[in-house]
């Protein structure tokens, strides 16, 4: 019996040894899998012949193509002028995100790009109200000349974390 103990005293620290050195070693290269990538085209895009999707979808992040305050479906600017349009883009953006299974709190960033840099003030007053806790980040820029006349245009980019 003595003889058997001392035998399994022997090999264990060998197998543990030969199991360390052949198993456990770090893998020489890292496979990771490519990003899922998604375009999303809502029907109203499609119907409108737009050539661009409303959102492209890497993993858990969203981008969002520039929204104004059009109508859903059409080519026609709500009317009421920079505090209108702005509402209405952020309703836009609203919509797109939430047909992705996301929310304004999944934004992280805006670029706002606004055709007359004195209504931003007005702008804001509309923004902030998408916005009731954290704010994401945001540039904004002075633009002259955007989509269909419109006075504001707001591209998003968001983290799905749900």
């Amino acid at each position: 019996m003595k003889n058997k103990a001392n035998q399994t005293t022997f090999l264990l620290p060998v197998i543990f040894a030969l199991l360390f050195i052949f198993g456990c070693q770090a893998p020489t290269e890292i496979v990771e899998s490519p990003p899922v990538i998604k375009h999303y085209v809502s029907e109203n895009t499609t119907k409108m012949n737009l050539p661009f999707s409303d959102a492209v979808i890497v993993d858990n992040m969203i981008y969002l193509s520039g929204q104004i305050g059009n109508t859903p479906g059409s080519f026609k600017l709500v009317e009421g002028g920079i505090r209108a349009e702005a509402k209405q883009t952020m309703e836009n953006i609203k919509a797109t995100l939430a047909a992705n299974g996301a929310t304004m709190e999944d934004i992280i960033k805006c670029r706002v790009f606004i055709e007359d840099i004195k209504e931003w003030g007005i702008f804001n007053e509309e923004y902030v109200k998408f916005f009731p806790n954290k704010k994401p980040a945001r540039s904004a820029l002075g633009a002259n000349g955007l989509a269909l006349g419109a006075k504001v245009e707001v591209e998003c980019m968001a983290c799905k974390t749900r």
